[in-house]
């Protein structure tokens, strides 16, 4: 082959079996890449050489893409791999399993590794790319991949935990505008009581501004009725008192509607939070496994380890699904120079964010708070190290309490003596 014209595509209406045929005889493997509007397709034979890529256009020539790949697999055997990364391949995914053909999974990191070792060339183009995952595939470097429908646990875990997502990242721009509006016009408002707190957006939502809240006799009765039996009345007072002495700029009728639309949009996003919050909490006591996880980590990041790694019993072992959060070490060191430990993130990064959350929840603990105190003594005051520390023996302990049905106890999470029944 012209090796200028290696990664030249045919079209997958043109592509005549014969040039299949002149390949070496025993299996092949096909590397697919998926790109919105085409798919290529590269076939190797088990010596290594390959055919010109084959291009097919996404919906429209997906059918006769599979049909091409069922008349090769009645011939000879065939394996597929297509890359973990993106949704653009699903359709195609089903279409091969409805077929009986067999596709693997080929991680996106391994392919973008071997692009200098294929050819000795450090590019990537979609021609290339397929003949990549092509080769991953043939050398054993792949996982079975066929396409499953979910169970409908998962279904309307994973429909919840991305609306909860979804509304926590709107929630927390909002929160960011008005900390920026309050900061200007307001800026007592913060000091007694919390950004997030619901009794300060109602007030934001109702009043717009210092200005009306000091100039209304019911606000005292308001902020008790909004605060319920958790807000004392010395605050209450402390608050009204601060929007009629504040320093901030006086605020313009534009500038108090804007500061209630804020507002608003952040109160409408915090019920979103807290509805899906709810369907949550009732999905776990609907299921053995996620009860089990939400007695480790609590219910919604339960739910969100659930979506996002799949059922913990899937992995051969703890360190496995610690993995597959990112949380395994990694060192560069070289001669003199002794690199420091540091997680990998080669994992799903929304696990790891909830993860990162209920571990903070955990160093209130028994167990874990002394050991975290020593921890962020030792690193000069940074708690961050020993944060990530409990999240590694966190992810160790939901796979144990999964797999093996232990019960959870924080006091096992560190090294030390054994724990006698006594204890």
């Amino acid at each position: 082959m012209n090796r200028r014209r290696k990664y030249r595509a045919v079209s997958v209406k043109n592509v005549d079996l014969k040039s299949v045929e002149q390949l070496a005889e025993g299996r092949l493997t096909i590397g697919l890449d998926i790109a919105k509007a085409e798919v290529l397709a590269v076939v190797r034979d088990k010596t290594g050489e390959f055919l010109r890529p084959w291009k097919a256009k996404q919906i429209t020539e997906i059918a006769v893409l599979v049909d091409l790949f069922k008349a090769i697999a009645v011939e000879r055997p065939v394996v597929f791999g297509m890359e973990s990364t993106g949704t653009y391949g699903d359709c195609l995914r089903q279409a091969m399993t409805d077929a009986g053909l067999e596709v693997h999974r080929v991680s996106g990191k391994a392919k973008s590794d071997y692009e200098e070792i294929f050819d000795g060339v450090p590019s990537a183009h979609d021609g290339k790319d397929a003949a990549i995952i092509a080769e991953l595939v043939a050398t054993g470097k792949s996982q079975v991949w066929l396409h499953q429908p979910d169970s409908e646990l998962y279904s309307q875990a994973s429909i919840e935990v991305a609306w909860l997502d979804s509304q926590q990242d709107i929630y927390q721009i909002w929160l960011g505008r008005l900390e920026a509006l309050l900061a200007r016009h307001w800026p007592e408002a913060t000091t007694v009581l919390k950004l997030s707190s619901v009794t300060l957006l109602k007030v934001l939502a109702h009043y717009g501004g210092p200005s009306k809240v000091a100039g209304d006799v019911a606000a005292v009765r308001r902020l008790q009725r909004w605060g319920g039996p958790y807000l004392q009345e010395e605050k209450i007072r402390e608050f009204c008192l601060s929007a009629k002495m504040t320093v901030g700029v006086r605020m313009t009728d534009a500038e108090q509607r804007q500061m209630q639309l804020y507002a608003e949009q952040a109160l409408a996003a915090y019920r979103e939070v807290q509805r899906s919050q709810s369907k949550l909490k009732k999905l776990c006591g609907e299921s053995e496994l996620l009860t089990a996880l939400a007695d480790v980590v609590g219910h919604g990041t339960a739910c969100v380890l659930f979506v996002a790694l799949g059922d913990p019993n899937q992995y051969h072992c703890a360190e496995a699904y610690r993995k597959a959060m990112g949380l395994n070490l990694k060192e560069r060191s070289s001669g003199r120079h002794q690199g420091k430990l540091k997680i990998t993130k080669r994992g799903s990064s929304l696990a790891r964010r909830w993860l990162y959350f209920a571990a903070l929840r955990m160093t209130q603990k028994p167990g874990v708070a002394k050991w975290y105190a020593a921890k962020k003594e030792k690193e000069k005051n940074r708690g961050g190290c020993g944060v990530v520390a409990i999240m590694r023996k966190l992810a160790l302990a939901i796979w144990h309490v999964a797999v093996h049905g232990v019960t959870f106890d924080t006091r096992r999470l560190f090294p030390g003596k054994p724990l006698t029944p006594g204890r």
